[in-house]
């Protein structure tokens, strides 16, 4: 009645065939048209060519869609108040027949319903900075603690208190796995002065993690921290720069909450003369590759 699965995402749940989960609020609050939409289906390719299915997870007029069209898409990336759909806001979304672009967490908590196990994002939420002072935490933590999905990530976002993030997801006890690093990526740039809990090397060994995990009813998620391509990884002390000047404007113009992602990602775009955004599409594009091959190894061993 409130889900409608897309019929071959739900023949390939139901075959036990490898399906990756993607967010929607990049479509609607992360990029700007038609990036967006150039993005979205990239992503969807990107997946497909890999051999497993995406499924990209949004409200549209009150109906959680689970796999979206092209046209669904196109629609989200243009339509004006889209709503940004956490838990909090998904029976409000449905009840009211909204159309609205699920975060990290509601992505998470809806490919847990369906059975989707696997879901590629950008960049996590964290502990934003200053959270000592606004509590400003997303709820993307939480969902990770208490959500049966493996997410691969560029780790945290940037623009976030990444220490802060890691204690609090250690308090939670979720793992996060560096793929092939042992330190975090701090999502523009491949490494920061954080370290992971666990480096893997390969998928086959993150898919028995997780078989492992699940079966031992270990309730959680599990955050695979899979480091941008060098090629794209952006200067450090640069994006710190550009982040910086990013928080003193949004607090100058009294921008929090739901605003403040969005409106730094958008910040530290214009201040890198785009070219965060060419690092931030490259990134999602090697999380999905990744997530597609974490996929079907744990059908394999499913």
């Amino acid at each position: 009645m409130y889900i409608k699965i897309h019929p071959k995402i739900k023949a390939a749940i139901e075959a036990n065939k490898p399906v990756v989960a993607l967010e929607s609020t990049i479509i609607s609050h992360g990029m700007p048209y038609p990036e967006n939409v150039e993005m979205a289906m990239m992503v969807e390719h990107t997946i497909t060519a890999q051999h497993a299915i995406p499924a990209t997870i949004a409200i549209i007029d009150g109906v959680i869609k689970v796999g979206l069209t092209e046209n669904e898409i196109n629609e989200l990336a243009q339509a004006n108040h889209v709503l940004k759909v956490s838990k909090r806001d998904i029976a409000y979304a449905v009840s009211q027949k909204r159309t609205g672009a699920t975060t990290v967490s509601a992505t998470m908590l809806i490919a847990e319903m369906v059975g989707i196990s696997v879901f590629a994002t950008g960049g996590i939420g964290g502990v934003h900075r200053g959270a000592e002072h606004t509590f400003d935490i997303s709820r993307d933590l939480e969902e990770l603690s208490l959500v049966n999905v493996c997410v691969v990530c560029a780790g945290v976002k940037s623009i976030l208190d990444l220490g802060l993030t890691l204690e609090y997801l250690e308090t939670k006890g979720v793992e996060v796995i560096g793929y092939q690093t042992e330190k975090l990526p701090a999502f523009y740039t491949d490494k920061s002065i954080f370290n992971v809990d666990y480096s893997i090397n390969s998928p086959l060994e993150i898919a028995h993690l997780m078989k492992a995990k699940w079966s031992l009813g270990l309730k959680g998620g599990i955050v695979v921290a899979n480091p941008i391509p060098k090629a794209f990884s952006q200067d450090e002390e640069a994006i710190n720069h550009a982040i910086k000047e990013a928080l003193i404007e949004a607090e100058k113009n009294h921008i929090k909450g739901k605003d403040i992602t969005p409106f730094l990602l958008s910040k530290v775009k214009q201040i890198t003369d785009g070219q965060s955004l060419i690092a931030n599409i490259e990134l999602i594009k090697n999380n999905a590759i990744l997530a597609a091959h974490i996929a079907i190894k744990y059908c394999e061993i499913d």
